[in-house]
Parts: structure tokens; sequence; C-alpha cells
């Protein structure tokens, strides 16, 4: 009887030595090969001399993309070291470029206080690059080495003398590697920015040579932070003309916080530890939560705005409208996760609670007049909130046992597998009405909307979840909103927005994702949220007919056939009968889809500020500097 191990012995087990596991398996380092993952090593570049800058080493950071979408990082930082490692015997620049965890980083003295991917890089940059060039100028002299699909090509060359130092990276994304090697400009643009608010007075810069115009850009801010919240409230009426900001030193942690309030009602916290991004907070983030609920209740307490009786104001209604900006530079950072997305070291939080409390106390005693304005605006969001509880009370959805059903337009579908089913949420009864004939019922739901929902950007919570229709999507979905949201809970891992190709559909669209970003955030983050795009013509000859997105496309097409065609302009989906909804919007196999992502918080709530805040002005110039993008548009 043959053994079950037969054809499983020592000779199957492959071992992957030295980058070579980094080019089999790239998603395990950088996240993903899509656009998001090669931006990703020009952030890794950018980190290290960040690490430069931040020891005081370095104040001028350089990035430049080229011609063939190459790109070059250059810094005036010390050089990486080209001396002869005593374990490796080989110079340390190759033992960086070429050895997963290994630099500056794991216990040496070379940083005190660093960022970068888990020091693995640089190393991983080098991996997936077809090609790189490293130039090092330190010690008086100029050295560099080349490198492909991570392997030196030759040894370390000395090639001249400088009195300069500093370290300049050049290198050639891999299309073998990514599914794109096209980087665009505007992602690295808000992340160099990013990084210049936060190290302040330190410059880079940046310039794409690919544009007709290249002209260099210029980030440098001796304000920091203070700037950076400026930045981001620069289009809103604020509270606090001057921002509240500290800085303090405690156990080798510094803490820098800096806040603004302005008129709205959404919340804005960034927070960061050691100059990454940490998306999904962490113990810096609750201590600056904690910190600022007990001060401010501390404060109502002793000045009379809370009564005896009255119940301490939430942490939700203190920071209703609040932009705040929260760093850190930890020495030993333990972040939870590969990509670094949440800070882990418990004793953070203390640290910042304390820092917190101290700071915010000294202002509102010696600021009276914008502490007053700071109460008023949340006990007026407790008012709001105590009115919004009832109203949450009949969004949330009902178990099995209570009689509340889903709304009763919903043409649900009959599966309950939520990874399964889709949901198209459709502008209007006529739409609903082919989608819901010609849908397929096993998987995909249909929900119609009338009319346009409320513009929740200029709404509190109590206002949002009074609106009928608004009610109807939060019970069909399934998750909850805002403080009750739990993605587990949706029924449905698609969410389709399918509106008319006109502006009233655009609206539409806009005010439905201004409301998934400010109540249902997770759903985009996870990749729920999709743009249905159905055809704006059709070329119809008997019983043939086919459809085109864009008009070029269609243009092209007649003057490549010989034929007569009658031409189909599609200006609202109750044009479409059942079938052709179907075949053009949402049959899988055909359907041309866009998802919805969020790569850059800051941006993304500057756009839904500009074209849904108050501000008129701000919604004029946005429109007038993006119009040149826009490709169809009916009137």
């Amino acid at each position: 009887m043959e053994s079950p191990l037969n054809g499983y012995s020592a000779s199957d087990i492959q071992v992957l030595e030295g980058l070579e596991a980094v080019r089999k398996r790239p998603s395990m380092y950088i996240g993903s090969t899509s656009p998001k993952g090669l931006h990703h090593l020009v952030f890794e570049i950018v980190d290290n001399s960040i690490d430069e800058a931040v020891g005081g080493f370095c104040n001028h950071i350089q990035a430049i993309i080229h011609t063939d979408n190459s790109v070059s990082v250059c810094d005036n930082g010390r050089g990486i070291p080209v001396d002869i490692h005593p374990q490796m015997g080989i110079p340390a620049l190759e033992v960086i470029m070429t050895t997963l965890h290994s630099g500056g980083k794991f216990g040496g003295s070379g940083y005190n206080i660093s960022g970068g991917l888990h020091g693995v890089g640089l190393s991983v940059v080098n991996a997936l690059s077809l090609s790189m060039e490293i130039t090092v100028k330190r010690d008086g002299y100029v050295y560099r080495q080349r490198y492909q699909t991570g392997q030196p090509i030759g040894k370390v060359e000395q090639c001249g003398m400088t009195d300069e130092t500093g370290t300049e990276i050049h290198f050639l994304p891999d299309p073998d590697i990514f599914e794109i090697t096209v980087f665009e400009k505007e992602i690295i643009e808000q992340r160099l920015r990013e990084l210049s608010f936060l190290n302040k007075g330190l410059r880079i810069t940046l310039l794409d040579e690919r544009e007709e115009d290249a002209k260099i850009k210029d980030f440098h801010y001796d304000n920091g932070l203070k700037d950076f919240v400026t930045y981001i409230n620069k289009k809103k009426e604020v509270i606090n003309e001057i921002p509240i900001y500290f800085e303090s030193q405690k156990d080798d942690v510094i803490v820098n916080v800096v806040m603004q309030y302005n008129n709205g009602y959404n919340e804005s916290l960034y927070s960061y530890a050691n100059n990454i991004r940490t998306q999904e907070g962490g113990t810096h983030e609750i201590g600056f939560k904690n910190g600022l609920t007990r001060v401010i209740n501390d404060f109502a307490r002793r000045n009379n705005f809370l009564k005896e009786s009255d119940a301490n104001l939430s942490g939700e209604d203190i920071r209703e409208g609040i932009v705040a900006i929260i760093s850190v530079l930890v020495k030993d950072p333990q972040f939870e996760g590969q990509t670094k997305t949440k800070l882990g070291n418990s004793f953070i939080r203390t640290i910042v609670e304390s820092s917190v409390f101290e700071s915010v106390e000294d202002y509102l005693n010696e600021n009276p007049v914008i502490a007053k304005k700071i109460l008023d605006k949340a006990i007026s969001a407790r008012r709001a909130r105590e009115a919004a509880r009832k109203a949450r009370e009949l969004t949330r959805r009902k178990s099995a046992l209570e009689s509340t059903s889903l709304p009763g337009k919903l043409a649900d579908c009959s599966s309950k597998e939520a990874h399964l089913c889709e949901l198209y949420i459709v502008e209007g009864d006529s739409a609903g009405g082919s989608a819901k004939q010609g849908r397929d019922r096993n998987y995909q739901a249909i929900l119609p909307l009338r009319g346009k929902i409320l513009n929740v950007q200029k709404a509190r919570l109590d206002r949002v979840l009074a609106s009928e229709e608004i009610k109807a999507l939060i019970t069909a979905i399934g998750t909850g909103i805002d403080e009750d949201f739990d993605i587990k809970k949706a029924r449905y891992h698609k969410l389709f927005i399918m509106t008319d190709a006109d502006v009233d559909g655009s609206h539409i669209r806009i005010l439905l994702l201004t409301f998934f970003y400010r109540y249902m955030r997770q759903l985009i983050e996870e990749g729920y949220v999709y743009i249905a795009q159905p055809p704006l013509y059709g070329l119809k000859r008997g019983n043939e007919i086919n459809y085109f997105h864009k008009e070029e496309d269609m243009n092209q097409f007649l003057s490549e056939s010989n034929k007569k065609w009658t031409l189909q302009r599609y200006k609202g989906l109750g044009e479409m009968d059942a079938e052709q909804l179907w075949d053009t919007t949402m049959d899988p196999d055909k359907r041309t889809i866009l998802q919805v992502n969020i790569d850059d918080a800051i941006r993304a709530d500057e756009i839904f500020s500009d074209l849904m805040g108050e501000n008129v002005q701000a919604r004029k110039d946005f429109i007038q500097a993006n119009a040149v993008y826009v490709t169809n548009l009916d009137i």
C-alpha cells in the first residue's frame, strides 16, 4: 500500500534566499502590486531620508519623476556607510541593498527614531526594481553602485571627490512585478506635503519631468503642524483662528498636537507615529481622546457650563467640528500589522493623555472667549445627539423575532450570503422598475431612491436619521451608522450607485458618496462601494446593437464601419428596458464599474467640503479647476 506521504519529501520544500523571496511574494512586503504598492516604493526611500531629517542630519530632500517613469530621491544627510561590514565582509551599502532586516534601525546607534517599513524598505525597493543606481557622498568622496532586479552589477566604486554628504537613489520599477508602472504625481505630492508639515523647517521638493512645462514644487513649512491644520481648515469657518498647539517630551517620547475647531459637524483626527500615518489610530489617539474629554468636562464643571445634575459631555460631543493632528516620535514603536496602521505601545496612551490634559487646561484658562465657544458647540452637539439617539433606534436592524422588516421599496435578493450579494442604489422609480425586472434575483437587490437625499455635510446626525430615504438606505445595508456601525452586519458586499449620466444624476451620486464617507467610511475603505457605468450611446442596426461609454470610441467605430447605424443617446437609465440595463450595466461579465477608494483621507475631506459644504466660493473654484477634465455633461 502506497504511503500517503509519498510524493512529499524534503526535496519539495522550497527555500527562497535573500531578495528572491521578495520578488516571489511582493505583496507580503509592500501590501500589493497595485498602484498603491508601486507608490509605496517611493515612500519607503523618502522615509529613509526623513529618518535622517528627524535625527538632525538632513534639511533638504528632492524627488524627481523622470520621463521613463523612473524616480530619483536625493537627500543631504550623512550618506549610507560604504566601509566594509565586519560580519558580512562586503561594503555596508551592499549589505543594506541586498539583505532584509539590515540597516541602522535594529538596535545600533544609527537612529534613535525611525519610520520605514520594519527596516526592510531599501532592500525591498531594490528587489522590486528592474534597475537601481545608488550614489553616496561622504568622507570627501562620491561612491556609486548599480543593481538589476536586486542583484549588484559590479562593486561599489569610488568615482570622484566632494565636500557634500548625502544619498541619491534612482530606481525603475519592474513591469513584471507591478500591474502598472506609471507614477501619479498627485499621490506623491500629497505624501511629500504631509511629511513637510510633520517636520517643520524641512524642505522637500518635487519635479515631474514628464510635464511639458515642468516646475519644481517646493514644500517647506516653518510652523509645522500649525500650518498643517490651517491647510486642512483653509476653506472652513474656524472657531479658534489661532490653532491650539503644544509639544512635550517624556521618557524619550515626543508628543506634538495641534487642534482647531470649525463650524462644521464632522470630526477629523489624523494621527502619526514616527511620521507614519496610523490610519487605524492606536494608543496615541486613545490618549488624545481621553485627555480632551477629561479636561473639557473638568473645565465645564468648574465654570458652570454644566449643572451638577447634568451628565458629562461625551467625547463625540466634544470633538464635533474638530480637526486635530497627533504626532508622536517613539524610540521603539510597536505597530500592529505589516502596513503599520495602528500604534500599539501601551505607555504612549498615558503620556499623550496627560500632555493633552495639562496643555488644553492652560489654553482654556488663558482664552475664556474661545473656551466658551468650544463648550457652547459641544453642549449643542449633545442636544442633537440625544435627538439622534431616539432616531437611531428606528434605523437599527431588528432581530428575526421582531416585526420590523426591510424597507418596502427594497427588492431584496434570495441569497443570504453577504459576500455574494449586490445592492443597486438606483435613481428613480422608472430605472428601479427596469433594474428589478432585469436583475438576477438570486444575488442582486434593488433599492430605488426618490429624488435627492439630504446633504449630510450640512446636517447633524439627528437630521440625517430623520430622512426617510436615508433610513431606508441604512436599514437595507444592515450595518447601522456612526457609533453603531458594524461592517460584519453588511447584508451586501457590493454596493452600486447607479444614477443617470446628467447633472442631477451626478449630484445624487456625490450626495450618496458624501453620506458613505461621513457615516459608513469603512464600506469605502474595505472596497464595498462601486459606481455603475451605464453606456451613453448605442448604435443600432436591425437586431444588432453596440454600446459605448465614450463618444470618441463610438466615432472610431463609425469610421471603421461601412454600415449605417441608428444612434441612441441614453440620457437616463429609465430610457433602457430591463434587458438593455442587464446587458450594459448589471451583467458581471459585461458591465463597466468603478470601485471607490480613499487613498488620501485629507484630500477626500477637502473635496467633500468643497463640493458639499457652506463655502460657495470654494465650490466655484473646484468646478473651474476641474472643468477641463469633464468629458460628458448634460445641461
